[in-house]
């Protein structure tokens, strides 16, 4: 038996390493049961109060307002950054929506959560090797070493339900080797459950989001994402409809089963990595990321549900690299032509054709005034109404604001009926804008629109 030793962790060589002893006394890659981690969800809103009866007693002793503000949102960001990524699962997820939605935040509550929850987009605490082998023994077979010539130990990137060993197949191939956690499935739903429970006491500290749709949205598409064998199929299908594509780069997956999924391993950059580039690369990227989410549907049939960055790399070559394909939706007649249209009328400033088309559609429970309809919609039509668009927060902001203000029963969310295709459209939609915004981008997307959205273009 050889060992390799690394700045990178274990990994082994032609032989094994036997680490099927617990890492640590507390051997649990998604900690605690149900009660515990609706135990450790809850701590979020009372350690909350808590630092603000410490807050409150540090000003009443004559310490600065706003100094003392700035520390409980530290606090804050860092209890959020800690148990969302150390219960991993649902509570993670969540973490990668919000750190997604931190460019739409007010800056005071958005400046210390954008470090610490953008790390939750694609890195959390491991599990340990052990349970990673038992996984890899249960799924693949008491021989699984034989279907490889090498794996590091230690993962290159530990997310929400699962985590990416690097390896290599007895081919020379160099492969990402996802592993579901144990009990991932049972976790997923439990966490969203408890979400939705505690929304109103959540709620205050990611700045007013609406906690509740956001977790049944997320809990209608839990059994697809935990089972990779469909994550396989999907990636399939948009592999070979891209392959040979000159901006995207989907990698070819080898084998999988329900928790185990191998493909080939994409060397590059985060898509967040290029905040700090010129204005010029950034613009490419974001074009090409954002032409992707649209692209999909008539390329290859399947919309890529799941846009936040941790799925995106910048490979060496230029191209995007595009992972995880859990969260899709199936779309063989690429993306529906009235939606084009409706925007199409939107950009146009007819109001009265938007809520006819809306209510032939079956999107308006009841009738709504055509003029609240456009300044609703107002964050899809503005960037499709310019041939170039720049996204940043003091924009993103702005919208949230304005949609924010229109929530409540008697609001116009209200009197909307939002489909699944719609539903799933609309998340993609928001989710490319705030990366758009964080990024701090211009972006002709009109143009994308009118290549890829049926309906958009005119005659």
């Amino acid at each position: 038996m050889r060992v390799r030793l690394g700045h990178y962790g274990s990994t082994w060589h032609t032989g094994w390493v036997n680490t099927d002893t617990p890492d640590d006394p507390d051997d649990r890659p998604l900690p605690e049961g149900t009660f515990g981690r609706s135990a450790r969800l809850l701590s979020l809103p009372l350690g909350a109060a808590a630092r603000a009866g410490v807050g409150a007693g540090k000003r009443l002793l004559g310490a600065d307002a706003d100094v003392v503000a700035a520390e409980l949102n530290e606090a804050t960001a860092d209890q959020l950054f800690a148990v969302l990524g150390e219960l991993k699962g649902g509570a993670m997820k969540f973490g990668q929506i919000l750190s997604m939605a931190e460019a739409m935040l007010p800056e005071d509550l958005a400046g210390p959560f954008r470090t610490r929850l953008r790390q939750l987009q694609d890195s959390a605490p491991p599990m340990p090797s052990s349970k990673a082998q038992a996984v890899l023994r249960s799924e693949l077979g008491a021989d699984w070493r034989r279907r490889f010539a090498e794996i590091n130990l230690r993962p290159a990137a530990a997310a929400s339900i699962g985590q990416v060993h690097r390896g290599r197949l007895p081919d020379g191939t160099e492969v990402a080797i996802k592993i579901q956690y144990p009990g991932a499935e049972k976790a997923l739903a439990s966490d969203l459950r408890q979400i939705q429970r505690l929304a109103s006491v959540i709620s205050p500290l990611t700045g007013g989001l609406d906690v509740v749709a956001l977790s049944r949205e997320m809990t209608t598409r839990v059994n697809e994402e935990v089972d990779y064998n469909l994550e396989a199929t999907n990636q399939i299908q948009v592999a070979n409809a891209l392959d040979g594509h000159p901006r995207f780069l989907v990698p070819k997956v080898h084998f999988a089963t329900r928790r185990v999924l191998v493909t080939d391993w994409v060397e590059g950059r985060k898509l967040t990595s290029v905040i700090d580039d010129p204005l010029e690369i950034r613009n490419q990227v974001a074009l090409d990321y954002v032409t992707f989410l649209f692209a999909g549907p008539k390329l290859a049939g399947i919309l890529h549900g799941d846009p936040h960055p941790g799925n995106y790399l910048l490979t060496p070559d230029g191209r995007l690299g595009v992972l995880d394909f859990g969260l899709v939706s199936r779309m063989p007649d690429g993306l529906p032509e009235p939606m084009g249209r409706l925007i199409r009328n939107a950009v146009d400033g007819d109001a009265e054709l938007v809520r006819a088309g809306m209510a032939e559609e079956g999107l308006l429970t009841t009738e709504a005034d055509p003029a609240d309809l456009l300044d609703y919609f107002s964050p899809f039509i503005e960037p499709a109404s310019v041939e170039r668009f720049s996204f940043n927060r003091a924009w993103a902001q702005t919208q949230f604001q304005r949609v924010q203000a229109n929530l409540g029963p008697k609001s116009l969310t209200a009197k909307l009926n939002i489909p699944p295709t719609y539903s799933m459209l609309y998340r993609v939609w928001m989710g490319g804008i705030t990366v758009l915004s964080q990024l701090d981008v211009e972006a002709n997307f009109a143009a994308v629109l009118r290549e890829y959205l049926p309906g958009f273009a005119k005659p």
